[in-house]
């Protein structure tokens, strides 16, 4: 590789940033990890994600011409060190055509259409959207949920394709309803209990828009142990607006009345712009009352963080206490007797 960043060759960049990620390549594979994190590891503008054998190249740049990179350099890197791969897609998340955002397939024939973790597996659909169908940043709370599942009755609100849920059934749910306003994407959730061979009658799928759907749980009084609040960053349907930029307390109070007493309300905020702090503020005011503590952070795995040699490039607005933009807090609810 002839191109340099920060005085370094590209190929030192890459090789460093995936020595660190060894041991999570399995024998087999078939798992998803993130090999670069661009923003943090030296290379703006790249994101490397590996999903079993299938390589996922996320540029951001928002002029494909004035790249600093080129792509094929950093394909040629990951198909000389991973000579098992077998498909390589690439996504250009500001590309103006409507399938470069979405992925194009550079090498190969047939992505990966599934992976497992934990022991769980779960579909894909790497061209779904402009996303890989799959969030690698809720790894551990994936786990956690697993973890508090056992017997639990869950609502997993902007389910997009269902990962959070599948990880409750994974843990033993006696009921999951995943909410997403968007059939397709919930179709994911399917395939993935499918994969599992989870009991079908535990799970349903309600492809309608949030604020309907609670209107709707909260007539019937429905109670859930758990419910997930991971809304997107900003959306507006006829229904609601959801903006997570100082607004969380408006879903929080639209959500909670719809934990049982003694449940978990798991909220995550993805707002790149909004402070860690600002965030804690919010839930720090909400547990005033004494009906809301906050139970626990879930951190961000390493891997999706990134493992920057120097301090890390600063982000638009500082997380801490959390150690990523994508912020999860776990609520305790206690019910008014």
């Amino acid at each position: 590789m002839t191109e340099q960043l920060e005085n370094k060759p590209i190929s030192d960049i890459l090789d460093k940033a995936l020595s660190k990620r060894v041991g999570m390549l399995t024998p087999a594979h078939n798992t998803a990890v993130r090999l670069l994190n661009g923003f943090q590891e030296g290379i703006p503008d790249l994101v490397v994600d590996l999903f079993g054998s299938t390589l996922v190249l996320f540029s951001h740049h928002t002029d494909v011409t004035q790249a600093l990179i080129d792509m094929r350099d950093v394909r040629r890197f990951y198909l000389a060190r991973l000579p098992w791969l077998t498909c390589v897609i690439e996504k250009h998340r500001n590309a103006m055509d409507e399938q470069k955002p979405k992925g194009i397939m550079i090498d190969g024939k047939h992505p990966d259409t599934q992976i497992t973790e934990n022991g769980i597996h779960y579909a894909l659909d790497l061209q779904l959207n402009k996303d890989a169908s799959f969030y690698m940043d809720t790894r551990n709370l994936r786990q956690w949920i697993t973890a508090h599942a056992r017997a639990k009755t869950i609502l997993n609100t902007f389910a997009y394709t269902g990962s959070l849920g599948i990880a409750a059934l994974g843990g033993g749910a006696a009921f999951v309803a995943q909410v997403d306003m968007n059939r397709n994407f919930l179709g994911l959730a399917h395939k993935s209990r499918a994969l599992n061979d989870f009991d079908a009658s535990k799970m349903k799928l309600m492809p309608v828009d949030f604020f309907v759907a609670v209107g709707s749980l909260k007539r019937e009084k429905a109670l859930f142990d758990m419910v997930i609040l991971d809304p997107p960053f900003f959306s507006t349907t006829e229904r609601g607006r959801v903006n997570q930029a100082g607004e969380s307390t408006r879903l929080i109070n639209k959500a909670r009345p719809m934990v049982a007493d003694g449940g978990y309300l798991i909220v995550i905020n993805n707002a790149l712009f909004y402070s860690g702090q600002n965030f804690m503020a919010e839930l720090e005011a909400l547990c005033q009352g004494g009906f809301l503590s906050l139970e626990e952070i879930i951190p961000i795995p390493e891997d999706v963080t990134g493992y920057p040699a120097a301090p890390s490039r600063a982000f638009p607005a500082d997380p801490a206490p959390f150690n990523h933009p994508t912020k999860i807090a776990i609520l305790k609810v206690k019910r008014k007797s």
